[in-house]
This record gives C-alpha cells, structure tokens and sequence, in this order.
C-alpha cells in the first residue's frame, strides 16, 4: 500500500461533482460520480483517509460558496475540490466579472489553508448545437480560472481540452449530465492531473447506434419533452433540481467502495 499523501479530501460545486448522470441506488441521492471514484482510490492508500462531498445539484456559484465554503474550511481538508459557475453561465445573462471576483475569493481562502486546491476549467460546447451559442461566455470563465490558479497556486483541469467528452457516450440521457463513463474518465484527469498513482481504465463504451434522420428527430423531440422542458420551467419558476437534497457526505468519513 502507497500512501498518496492525502487524509481530507473535501469535495464543493453543484450536479458535476454530486454525481448526477452515474446513478447508484445504494448511495445518498442516488449518484456515484467521479469524486466518489477518486476518493476510493485514495482510500485504498490509507486507512486513515476520510472524504466529505458538499456538492449540490443545481447550485449556482454564490450559493455553493455561501452554503459550502464554511462546512468544508471546518473539516481542514489537505485536498479540496472546487467546480461550480456553470449553472450561472446558462441562465439567460450573468455577470462575469461578478462571477469571477467571487469565485477567486473562494479560490483565495481555501488556498491559505495550505490545502492542494483543484480546480477545472469548462467544457467547450462548440460540438453541441444546444449550447454553442454560449461557447464564448465559457471561454472567458475558463480564462477566470486559469488566473485564479495561477494566482493562488492552485491545480486544474483542462476539460476544455477533454475532446473525447464531444462523444455522446460519456453523457447521460439529458445531454446535461456525464453518464458513468464521463465520470470515470473525469475520475482518471483528476488523479492524473494530481499526479497520483492509480489503476483506473476507461468504462467501455457502448456502441454506438446506427440512427437514421428520423430516429434521431425522434430522440430530440423526447430530449426536449423530458429533460430541456423541465429545466426551462424550474428556471422561469425559480426552482432548482437540489430543492429539499442536502449533502451526500456532510462530515469526513471513509468512503463507499464498489
């Protein structure tokens, strides 16, 4: 057993990092996710290892700072994961130079805690014809966070850069949320991109259908009736998808395997 150096990990943000998109029945909420996979990795290299994840679904940037910054700086965590912003990013105008200021605040005070800071800069949309349109808006986002990592010495990774996530087959069903094999791919960047050791592979993915035209007319009129339509409702009506959900993992604890 090789210890990776890690005791406290502490996972903040929204859906990405709750887990949405890799369902499991047996855990709080009903996700897995890619933290959950990091953390039993690093678990497996120290029996002393705890880990908390505060992540909540549908969380907008302020409030993930306001609701998660102070639990996690109490638990004094040595690895902290942050990634929250995107929620903010689709709603129909937002504040960028508002969003980063507040972003790098949170960045700042959880850096002075000596603790190794990760962070991740935003999918590129331009594969998607859904979300293009607000590729720019990520792209200046994705500039906040590098300059904020540069700043206070924190890590990131590069999911912009992660073309392989321009297959469908690494995202659930609501085109909003990684499937399984997102998420273990994205547990495999973080590791590697901590430079830890590890033996995660690649999920297989499953084949890919051969759809014709009006299959695919199809998939886009049950994609718009079952996950678009909800979404624009919860907005329009100021609701969110993590209403009544708290934390999966409030307090450090040795995590789940399997």
């Amino acid at each position: 057993m090789v210890s990776h150096g890690f005791q406290r990990y502490v996972a903040l943000g929204d859906s990405f990092t709750e887990g949405v998109g890799d369902a499991a029945t047996d855990r709080p909420n009903g996700v897995r996710g890619w933290a959950d996979r990091v953390a039993e990795v690093l678990a497996g290299a120290d029996p002393a290892f705890g880990y908390a994840n505060l992540a909540i679904r549908g969380r907008k940037l302020l409030p993930v700072i306001e609701e998660q910054l102070e639990p996690a700086l109490a638990l004094e965590p040595d690895l902290v994961t942050l990634y929250a912003g995107a929620n903010d990013i689709l709603r129909p105008s937002v504040d960028l130079d508002a969003l980063a200021a507040a972003y790098d605040d949170a960045v700042a005070r959880l850096a002075a805690t000596g603790a190794t800071v990760l962070l991740w800069t935003a999918f590129d949309p331009g594969g998607s014809a859904t979300y293009r349109l607000l590729r720019g808006r990520f792209a200046l986002y994705n500039e906040f966070v590098r300059e904020s990592a540069d700043r206070h010495g924190a890590r990131v990774v590069d999911f912009w850069r992660m073309r392989e996530y321009r297959d469908w087959r690494y995202w659930d069903a609501d085109r909003m949320h990684m499937a399984a094999t997102g998420h273990q791919r994205m547990a495999i960047a973080v590791l590697d991109t901590l430079g830890l050791a590890h033996d995660l592979r690649p999920l297989p993915l499953p084949e890919e259908p051969a759809t014709s035209r009006i299959e695919r007319l199809r998939e886009d009129a049950a994609w718009l009736r079952t996950s678009a339509a909800p979404w624009v409702q919860r907005r329009l009506t100021g609701r969110s998808s993590g209403d009544g959900l708290a934390p999966r993992y409030p307090a450090l604890a040795r995590p789940q395997v399997g």
